[in-house]
Formats: C-alpha cells, structure tokens, sequence
C-alpha cells in the first residue's frame, strides 16, 4: 500500500483508561504522536511507544502498513492511546442518511439485498404523504426495486414485509457505527471491556 493511501487508513484512538473514544487517520494519530500527545500501542502485546521509539519499530514486519520517508521505514499506527485526555464518546447518535444506511448495513430492509449505497435509497415505512415522520422508527434502507415497487402505499398493502422493525440504535454511539463499518480485526482485543481496564504494559 502506497504511504499516501496509508496516511488515510484507520487508527483506534483510546483515552488515558484505553477506552476507545475516537477513530482517526494515520495521519492524525502521527501528529499526535510527534507533539506526545499520544504514544503507539503494539496491537500483539499492548506495549506503548513514544514517538521517538516508535519510529525503530520494524515497520515491514509481519506485513503491517508502513510509511516511508527518504531515511526511514515507520510502521503505521493501529491503535494509540492519548496520554491527557480522559473523557469519552459521545453516545448520542444524530439522525441522518448515513446514520441510517449505517444502522442497516447497506441492506433492503425488503429484500435483504446488500448493495452499494448509490444502488439504494431511503423508505418512509408509512409514507409522508399519510402524514409518516423521517424519524428512527419509520426510516429504512431499500433497494431501488423494492422502493419503486412499494411507492407511496404501506408495505401489508403491496405484501412485502420489513426483515425488522426499524429502531433508534441502542448502546451504540457514532464511535460504535464508525468501528462496525471499519471492522479491523485488530481492534477486537481493545474494544472488549477486560482490555479497557488494561494498564500500559510498562510503555517504552
């Protein structure tokens, strides 16, 4: 991978108790590194680097991103922690069309078919023109061929069903939408709550 497309991939960000508050760029989670705001966290054994140190870490080995400069060879951050900040993400979740695709994983809600976003489109379950709100509830993903089909009439009324009824997302946060639709392996081990509890193995 190109070091300008590795500028762009995803970091887990944690707060100072490692729990995970934010995803940034690695662009972004450099930066911090640089003005020791953050230190790097090795995704094998939870060790914690400055940015000096992190800077010797190998960063071709066992194949992870690296970002190359004209004198060094630096491995690309997965997951860092901040070294001030405590606080947490914000659990309130805004209403909005991507929110929505999110919530539904890009999936006819009708059908069950998975698509591209440019493939699908948003249904009002009771359509605006029978007085149906753009809320949580009565919102969902739908194929062009299932939109078309049920147009401005209630599903029963044209027999297609809803695979589930559509709902506000619960215990989850934008951070929470954003690690589902990232889904790095890597970060699994940091989002359980026996990790979170985790101190720096030692920092370096």
């Amino acid at each position: 991978m190109k070091s300008a497309a590795v500028l762009d991939a995803p970091v887990l960000v944690l707060n100072r108790s490692w729990i995970a508050v934010h995803v940034a760029t690695v662009r972004r989670a450099m930066g911090l590194l640089c003005r020791g705001l953050a230190r790097a966290v090795t995704t094998e054994d939870y060790v914690t680097y400055d940015f000096e140190n992190w800077c010797r870490v190998n960063g071709r080995a066992n194949g992870h991103r690296y970002i190359r400069t004209p004198r060094l060879c630096i491995r690309a951050p997965e997951v860092i922690v901040l070294v001030g900040y405590n606080g947490r993400a914000s659990r309130e979740i805004r209403f909005s069309r991507r929110n929505i695709f999110e919530r539904d994983r890009n999936t006819c809600q009708y059908c069950g078919r998975r698509a591209p976003r440019e493939d699908l489109t948003l249904d009002h379950v009771i359509p605006r023109c029978r007085g149906g709100a753009s809320t949580w509830d009565n919102v969902v993903v739908a194929c062009l061929a299932c939109n078309d089909r049920k147009g401005g009439r209630l599903p029963g009324e044209v027999g297609m069903r809803l695979r589930r009824a559509p709902a506000r997302p619960r215990g989850a946060s934008r951070l929470g939408l954003e690690i589902a639709r990232v889904r790095q392996p890597n970060w699994r081990r940091f989002l359980e709550s026996a990790y979170w509890e985790a101190a720096s193995a030692g920092g370096r």
